[in-house]
C-alpha cells in the first residue's frame, strides 16, 4: 500500500512538471497584467441579477430563499486565514441534533472568479446541514483583488482550517468534500486534483495540516480552459472573466490557461467526483475526458444533468431540491461505504 501511494505521488509530480517549468519561464519574462486589479468589489453577479436574466426564458423559476431550521446552528464571519490586515472569512452551518454525519462540505461560490458572494449559497449550506452535514462557506480573493493562483491558495487554506478544527465540529478529517458552482466548480475540481501539491498550497493559515479533499461536487464548472468544448477566454466583446483572472489572454499565454485546468492533473489521487450540469454544454468543458481518467483508475463518478436548466439553476426552484438530493446520495455513497 505504501509503495502504491509513493508511485501515485511520483506520477502526479511528473504530470505537473512539464506544465510548470514552461509556465514559470513565461511568467518571469511576461508578468501578468494588473489592469483588472481595481480593488473595488464587483457586484455584477448576484442571485437577483441572475434571476432577472433567467426568468425571461424560464418564467416558472423562483429564487431559493434562506431557510431557518431549528436543528441548524450558524456561525458567521469566522477568520480562517489572514494576509497582513486582510482577513479571509467563512461561515459554518452545523446540525446540533443527533443527525450529525461527521461529513464536511466546503461550498465555493461562482461569479467568474471576479464577482459573486458566499452568501449566495447559504440556502444550500442550511439545507445540507439540516441533513446532517457540516457546511462551510468561505470567501476567497477574486480577480479585482488578486490574480490566479491566489484563489486556490485561499481555498486550500480553508480546507486546512476545516481539517484543523475537525474535532471541534464533530467532523471526520478524512471526510471533507468541496462543492462549487460555476467558477467555484472549477476551483472545487482544481482542489480535488491538486491536493497537497506544494506549488499550489500558499503560505497562509494552518499550514501544518493537509489540503486534500475527499470528494468533489462540480456544479456547472469547467474542467479545462483550453479544451475544445470550453468557451472560456472569448475576449471578442470585451475582456473575459478568465482573462481578468489569469492576467493574460488565452492566445498570449496558453500554458498558464492549461496549467490552471483541473483536467491536466486528474489521476490516481483524484477523489470521487459528482457533476451536476445545466443545459449549457460549454460550462462542463472537459468533463467526459475527466471521467475517462477517473474510470481508468477505478474512481467513482456520477453525472446529473438538468436538460432545460439555465446555468445558475442551483440558485432556483425547481432544480434546487433535486440537486440537493443528488448531492446527498453521492456523499452518502462515497463516505458511508468506507
Amino acid at each position: 500500500m505504501k509503495l502504491c501511494r509513493t508511485k501515485k505521488r511520483a506520477w502526479a509530480w511528473r504530470r505537473i512538471g512539464s506544465f510548470m517549468a514552461l509556465l514559470l519561464l513565461f511568467v518571469r519574462a511576461y508578468p501578468q497584467s494588473m489592469a483588472g486589479l481595481t480593488g473595488v468589489r464587483d457586484t455584477s453577479y448576484t442571485t437577483a441579477s441572475a434571476f432577472a436574466r433567467d426568468v425571461v426564458g424560464h418564467p416558472q423559476i423562483k429564487m431559493v430563499e434562506e431557510f431557518s431550521f431549528p436543528s441548524v446552528r450558524e456561525e458567521r464571519n469566522i477568520t480562517y486565514a489572514a494576509l497582513g490586515k486582510r482577513e479571509l472569512k467563512l461561515d459554518i452551518f452545523k446540525n446540533t441534533g443527533e443527525g450529525n454525519l461527521g461529513i464536511g462540505v466546503i461550498i465555493v461560490h461562482g461569479g467568474g472568479w471576479r464577482s459573486g458572494d458566499r452568501s449566495q449559497h447559504y440556502p444550500l449550506a442550511q439545507k445540507l446541514a439540516n441533513l446532517g452535514y457540516i457546511c462551510f462557506t468561505p470567501e476567497y480573493r477574486l480577480s479585482t483583488e488578486a490574480l490566479f493562483p491566489a484563489a486556490v491558495y485561499d481555498l486550500k487554506a480553508a480546507v486546512r482550517w476545516v481539517r484543523s478544527h475537525a474535532g471541534e465540529y464533530g467532523l471526520d478529517p478524512e471526510k471533507i468534500a468541496v462543492c462549487g458552482f460555476s467558477a467555484g466548480g472549477e476551483l472545487a475540481a482544481f482542489l480535488g486534483t491538486t491536493g497537497n501539491m506544494p506549488l499550489f498550497e500558499g503560505v497562509t493559515g494552518e499550514t501544518r495540516y493537509k489540503s486534500h479533499v475527499n470528494a468533489v461536487i462540480d456544479i456547472d464548472g469547467t474542467l479545462s480552459f483550453v479544451h475544445p468544448e470550453s468557451g472560456e477566454g472569448d475576449d471578442s466583446k470585451g475582456t473575459s472573466a478568465a482573462t481578468y483572472w489569469f492576467g493574460y489572454p488565452k492566445k498570449e499565454n496558453p500554458t498558464l490557461w492549461e496549467a490552471a485546468s483541473p483536467l491536466g492533473y486528474g489521476g490516481p489521487n483524484t477523489p470521487p467526483t459528482l457533476f451536476i450540469n445545466s443545459s449549457v454544454d460549454r460550462m462542463h468543458g472537459g468533463r467526459d475526458d475527466y471521467i475517462r481518467i477517473l474510470d481508468r483508475y477505478g474512481i467513482y463518478s456520477k453525472v446529473a444533468v438538468f436538460g432545460k436548466a439555465p446555468h445558475s439553476f442551483i440558485l432556483y426552484h425547481p432544480w434546487f431540491d433535486p440537486s440537493v438530493k443528488v448531492m446527498d446520495d453521492f456523499l452518502k455513497r462515497v463516505f458511508t461505504t468506507r
